[in-house]
């Protein structure tokens, strides 16, 4: 059994993160420490796991008995975690904030987009999840990158739900604010651009393209909808050929000739993209569920990355439907 512990246990993606693990065939929750809470129930922060879940939180972190360490904390507070505590030497470690998602020498920790980097996944220590709105988008990208077709700008329009906030309440988060409405927030400026840009230079070096990323609120409460527009002269039946060769071995990238739409992925670790040309610019539609295949999914898949377990393992998740 793989013995893990989390740290920053009251969000919402430590909740969908304790979902999975809970019911995951090969892991044992040691711990789940949360300062503010320690000593309630973990159902009486994530009261959907009633009937699941007898954890309590602690405000403890043995790491010498564990294999595994999530961080689902601020962003910020991993780091100054590391720089402030001894690690034990063989702990392997998936941070979902963004304090180590660009590479970078003063640390060790690997960039966790399995669709990109799962062999060294397999042997990584220490492994930085991506962000949802990054994973995304770049799983909308990253055939084109390999072919060396991006060399013009990207346009991307993407829409997210309320859970992508974090649970903390703001003015931007309350029902009567969300509902029935919409607004742009963070235009050409969001912190998941660097990220992308990224992965896509490491499949294409010469790529230096701007990606002018306009985000949406939604008001629903988890997914993500985007759609991109690329240049492209090669005709769809040769671009559909490259997507489905590059997520051939994939088991949660899904190319789709129907038009799709988000209710296909919430509550699940898929993607889905559906493709078409019109002219010479390539429209990509690509959905994920915010809080799985953007978070808690993706780290669990990391995991079973890291300690050679089949990838879907505990993520054969269903759809909500309707």
């Amino acid at each position: 059994m793989i013995k893990v512990g989390i740290i920053g246990g009251a969000g919402y993606t430590a909740g969908e993160l304790i979902r999975l693990l809970i019911n995951h065939p090969d892991v044992e929750i040691v711990f789940i420490n949360s300062s503010s809470n320690a000593g309630n129930k973990i159902t009486d922060v994530h009261s959907g796991l009633y009937g699941e879940c007898d954890l309590t939180f602690t405000d403890t972190m043995p790491l010498d008995e564990i294999d595994l360490l999530y961080f689902c904390t601020a962003h910020g507070d991993t780091r100054k975690f590391m720089e402030s505590h001894n690690i034990p030497e063989n702990l392997k470690i998936i941070d979902l904030s963004m304090d180590y998602r660009i590479e970078n020498d003063d640390h060790e920790f690997l960039y966790g987009l399995p669709e990109l980097n799962r062999r060294a996944i397999c042997k990584a220590k220490y492994v930085a999840n991506p962000g949802c709105f990054a994973t995304c988008i770049q799983l909308g990208l990253l055939p084109l990158a390999k072919h060396l077709m991006l060399n013009d700008d990207i346009m991307v329009n993407a829409i997210t739900g309320s859970t992508g906030a974090g649970v903390k309440p703001g003015s931007t988060t309350h029902f009567s604010w969300r509902n029935n409405n919409m607004s742009v927030y963070k235009a050409f400026d969001h912190q998941h651009v660097p990220e992308i840009k990224q992965s896509l230079k490491q499949l294409q070096n010469s790529f230096n393209s701007s990606i002018d990323f306009i985000p949406y609120r939604g008001d629903f409460a988890r997914g993500i909808f985007a759609t991109l527009v690329v240049k492209c002269k090669v005709e769809i039946d040769e671009i559909k050929r490259i997507y489905e060769e590059y997520y051939d071995r994939d088991s949660f990238v899904h190319i789709v000739d129907k038009n799709i739409d988000l209710k296909q992925v919430v509550n699940t670790n898929k993607c889905l993209i559906h493709l078409e040309k019109h002219g010479d610019k390539l429209l990509i539609i690509s959905c994920i569920d915010n809080l799985l295949k953007g978070a808690s999914g993706q780290a669990v898949h990391n995991m079973n990355l890291m300690f050679n377990l089949e990838e879907t393992v505990g993520l054969r998740l269903k759809p909500t439907g309707f």
